[in-house]
């Protein structure tokens, strides 16, 4: 009986201490494996604002400055999935090729750092004009990118969107 008692103890603490660890925004790594998370890091941000300038200019120049030219790198999307550098730089030039204007606001970051690879999730809004007719287009969404440092450089590697959490009955299964 006390062996059972001190198994649930013992199951429980650790499942309370792993949950509070987990949760923490503000939680520090004891060894290389575990995560930093820090939801408004200044470097992260500073990279979601220089993709979402490749977007809004439709910008392949600045685009190869932060994603990775490897083969492995994928965009997944409504439409597809991108892979390869040549697949990522026609997604951006696809924007330049649809819309005379674009906006991408992107907002509430989140940034999971594991040391030499990370993972962003965040919202954003896409205020665009279609090019073939003129008229305004807003899209919204949710986005998850992972980037990858290499030679101490941050490099985008995936990144997936999709539109936003549907919640009505029988919706989002």
């Amino acid at each position: 009986m006390k062996t059972s008692i001190r198994t649930t103890i013992l199951i429980f603490a650790t499942a309370l201490a792993l949950g509070i660890s987990a949760n923490s925004q503000d939680a520090q790594p004891t060894k290389q494996s575990e995560p930093v998370f820090k939801g408004d890091s200044v470097l992260f941000n500073s990279l979601v604002i220089q993709y979402a300038l490749s977007i809004d200019n439709a910008d392949t120049v600045l685009a190869s400055k932060i994603w990775s030219h490897t083969p492995e790198i994928s965009f997944i999307n409504p439409r597809g999935t991108a892979y390869g550098w040549n697949g990522v730089k026609n997604i951006i030039k696809m924007f330049g090729e649809n819309f005379s204007a674009r906006k991408l606001s992107c907002f509430d970051v989140k940034v999971a750092n594991y040391g030499d690879f990370a993972w962003l999730e965040f919202y954003w809004v896409f205020d665009a004009t279609l090019l073939l007719d003129n008229n305004p287009v807003q899209t919204k969404g949710r986005e998850t990118q992972i980037w990858r440092k290499s030679q101490n450089e941050w490099r985008l590697v995936h990144v997936h969107y999709s539109g936003m959490p549907v919640t009505g009955q029988g919706q989002g299964f």
